[in-house]
Parts: structure tokens; C-alpha cells; sequence
């Protein structure tokens, strides 16, 4: 009865299976068979020529695709609950030899036109000043809350007119597309998304993540793929990397998995409508509990992590389908 974290949760059978079947010698590095067939399969999902790169965290994949999008002497805009901000131990600035994160307010950690035009503003055009190369946004956000198609469409908008680049960290973007119902490539390219950071590892994955670049970005492969070997991100038997994603984008389990998780999360903020402190979007569930309310539904068994004061957070995994969901549910509405 864990609801710590997706990143928890079990390994999709098709991926254990996949890895079974790349146990065989092939080329080094991502010259393999199934490394070379990624750009391939992504570009059927996103109805788009992409380049695809395999890393083994989000937290690379993020911190690789920024340095790609903005200089040292520059600065990237994102929410202040931003993962690349408050989960990954400073390894943007790290990567990036010190761009500078400027920070941002929104609902459910999102952030909104007007909100990034205000940070904008604040900035002098002249030397003294770090200037602003890239955007990044989480899909699904920090707090389970998703972009639609039209405010990232409109962030788009305001990257490309000030010639800044969009970065999507997209951790959770499986869960994003299965609430949204919508084609990957509305909230992605056709947004004006330059590099989207593609999860798998909370979504049924083991140790892979990916870096898709649309457009004008996969010029950037190159330089990627170098900063990828020096930050130490180019694994030698890279194909048990391809295999993981390959497995997850055959006959759409990532979709299924993401739809799953949702369906959990959803059974549960249906059992607190008047505890949600969020929209419930995605898999992640945020409710208000009092310290007698945590304390009694950890005594029953439960997992999960206290969120500020007064308030807890609750994540569902593609593995907890309504049978493991409901004691959690029905504890809940005992409270």
C-alpha cells in the first residue's frame, strides 16, 4: 500500500521481456540495432521527423537538453516547484556551466504567459544581466495539473517571438496525453516544444528515459551527444536502453500504463472531494489531512509523503488498479 512515488513501482512485463531479448552481442554505444530504430518509432507517435537519445534518468535528460538550449551566460525560466529546480541537485546549473534558473508562481505549478512576460520585464538588455535563452515547463505538472494544448501553445508563442527555446520536462507526459486524450504531437511540436525530456520510468520503465528533439533542435544532436559522453550519460551496452523504450512505445503501453495510473488517482480524489488542495489531472493526488488523519491512515499500512503543513500527497502507479486502490479509498472516507 505504497503511494510514495511512481518511481516506486514495478517493471512492465514487456519491458523485463524486451531486456531478455536484447541479452545478445550487438554493437557498442547506441550504434545497436535497436538504438538506431528510436527515431523511427517516436516519429510515429509525434507524426514528425525527431531525433531521439536515450539517457538513463530524467534528471539527465533534463539537465543534456538545456545545456543544448541555453548558454552559461544565459538563464532559463521555470516554476519555482519545478523539478530542475527543487529535485535535481543544481544539475542544470551544473551541466550548463552555471545558466541561471529564474522562477516563477502559477496554479498547480504551472506557469502562464503573463506570469513568464512578468519575469521578463525584470530583465535589463545589457551585459550585466543574465539574459534569457529557454523555457521549461513540466507535463504533468508538480502538482498533477496539466497543460492543454492551447497554454502551451501560447507559451509557444512567446518563446518563438523572443526567440527563446521551449524545453518540456516531461516526466509524467504519458499521464498528460491519457487525461488530455489528444495527439502527442498538439502538446509537443505543434506547440512550439523544441525538446521534450519523454518518461518511462515512472510509467513501467526500469532505467531509461529519452530526449526528443523536433524541428530546428535536432541540430543540436550532435552537440548533445557529445555532452552526453562527457556528463557521463553514454552507456556502453546502450541497447538494454533502446529496448526498455521500444517496449513501451509497442501497441501504446505507455498510453495504457499512464491510463491506468490515472484511473487510480482519480478513484481516490472521487473519495475527498472536499480534501483536494488540486484539480486531479494526472496520478498524483494532493488532500488535506490533519496530523491525526496521517497518522491514523499510516497506522492502517499506507505510504505517502506530508506536502507542507497540514497536507499530503498521494501518486499511483500504472500496477495499482482498482483492487489495490480501494483500502486507500475506503480509509479515506472513514477518516
Amino acid at each position: 500500500m505504497r503511494f510514495f512515488s511512481d518511481n516506486a513501482a514495478a517493471v512492465s512485463q514487456p519491458v523485463l521481456d524486451a531486456l531478455a531479448a536484447a541479452n545478445r552481442v550487438d554493437t557498442a554505444y547506441d550504434d545497436d540495432a535497436l538504438s538506431q530504430k528510436l527515431d523511427g518509432a517516436f516519429a510515429e507517435i509525434f507524426e514528425t521527423d525527431v531525433t531521439a537519445l536515450w539517457v538513463s534518468t530524467g534528471t539527465a535528460a533534463n539537465a543534456l537538453a538545456l545545456t543544448a538550449l541555453c548558454p552559461p551566460h544565459g538563464a532559463i525560466i521555470c516554476h519555482e516547484e519545478a523539478h530542475i529546480q527543487n529535485d535535481e541537485c543544481g544539475a542544470p546549473e551544473f551541466y550548463t556551466h552555471g545558466a541561471k534558473l529564474l522562477l516563477g508562481t502559477g496554479e498547480g505549478a504551472k506557469l502562464a504567459t503573463d506570469e513568464v512576460e512578468r519575469i521578463a520585464a525584470t530583465i535589463r538588455d545589457d551585459v550585466h544581466q543574465m539574459q534569457v535563452a529557454a523555457l521549461s515547463i513540466t507535463q504533468a505538472s508538480e502538482y498533477g495539473m496539466v497543460y492543454t494544448a492551447d497554454e502551451v501553445r501560447a507559451l509557444g508563442d512567446l518563446c518563438r517571438s523572443r526567440g527563446w527555446a521551449l524545453h518540456m520536462d516531461g516526466a509524467r507526459f504519458a499521464n498528460a496525453v491519457a487525461h488530455l486524450d489528444c495527439a502527442p504531437a498538439d502538446i509537443t511540436w505543434r506547440a512550439g516544444v523544441n525538446i521534450l525530456s519523454f518518461g518511462c520510468v515512472k510509467n513501467g520503465g526500469l532505467s531509461a528515459e529519452a530526449m526528443i528533439l523536433f524541428g530546428d533542435a535536432r541540430e543540436k544532436a550532435a552537440e548533445i551527444r557529445y555532452r552526453r559522453k562527457r556528463g557521463g550519460h553514454l552507456l556502453s551496452k546502450g541497447r538494454y536502453l533502446a529496448a526498455q523504450i521500444l517496449a513501451m512505445l509497442e501497441d501504446d503501453l505507455w498510453l495504457a500504463n499512464a491510463r491506468a495510473a490515472n484511473a487510480g488517482a482519480r478513484l481516490i480524489a472521487e473519495a475527498a472531494p472536499g480534501r483536494l488542495v488540486h484539480p486531479v489531472e494526472a496520478n498524483e493526488v494532493f488532500i488535506r489531512l490533519s496530523a491525526e488523519d496521517a497518522a491514523s491512515l499510516r497506522a492502517a499500512g499506507f505510504d505517502f509523503y506530508d506536502w507542507g503543513i497540514g497536507e499530503a500527497r498521494f501518486v499511483t502507479s500504472w500496477d495499482q488498479g482498482k483492487e489495490e486502490v480501494r483500502p486507500l479509498v475506503e480509509a479515506i472516507v472513514a477518516l
